[in-house]
């Protein structure tokens, strides 16, 4: 199995090489990523717990899915290739926004990122891969923030500051209109 390797970016969102996924955590390099919101016809938003094995964040929940983009790959088509690979399903993703953020974990990686935020539709029940994902809920926005006050320690620090800067480019009843 080829490591997997992310794509080097400058504060524009231009590429600047390639480099394995944990090398680019390890040092704390700016790389491309994204991060896919999923809501139902109610409005409620498809939450995954990550699988417990997972090598930062393990248990935390966090929004429908995320990953990395790959050489040559959309950041749509990336969004929905994940979302397959994780959740068990494809919709069709709309791109709403992006930023950098840059979040230490305690185990010594550095998420250090060009977010990409998309968000789609679906209504039914994902057929979660368990190498990738514990479990899955859905909740309505208003809940998530709730409970995002009384429990952050729940919930990843990319879906905290995306929910805090960012909640009306993920709002889908405002962001598809």
């Amino acid at each position: 199995m080829t490591e997997e390797r992310v794509i080097l970016v400058n504060e524009h969102d231009e590429p600047i090489g390639t480099m394995p996924k944990m090398e680019a955590h390890e040092k704390a390099l700016l790389h491309r990523a994204f991060s896919v919101f999923v809501f139902n016809n109610k409005n409620e938003l498809m939450l995954q717990q990550r699988a417990k094995h997972k090598y930062h964040s393990p248990l935390l929940w966090t929004n429908t899915c995320c990953s990395h983009q790959r050489v040559g790959e959309s950041n749509i088509e990336a969004g929905k290739r994940r979302l397959m690979e994780e959740m068990g399903f494809v919709t069709e993703l709309k791109e709403t926004t992006s930023f950098i953020y840059k979040a230490p974990f305690d185990n010594g990686l550095t998420e250090h990122e060009y977010d990409h935020i998309m968000v789609g539709q679906f209504n039914e029940a994902p057929n979660i891969n368990p190498y990738e994902v514990e479990a899955w809920k859905w909740m309505s926005l208003e809940a998530v923030k709730t409970d995002m006050e009384q429990h952050p320690e729940i919930y990843t620090a990319w879906f905290k500051i995306i929910f805090d800067k960012f909640y009306e480019h993920i709002n889908i009843s405002k962001s598809c209109e």
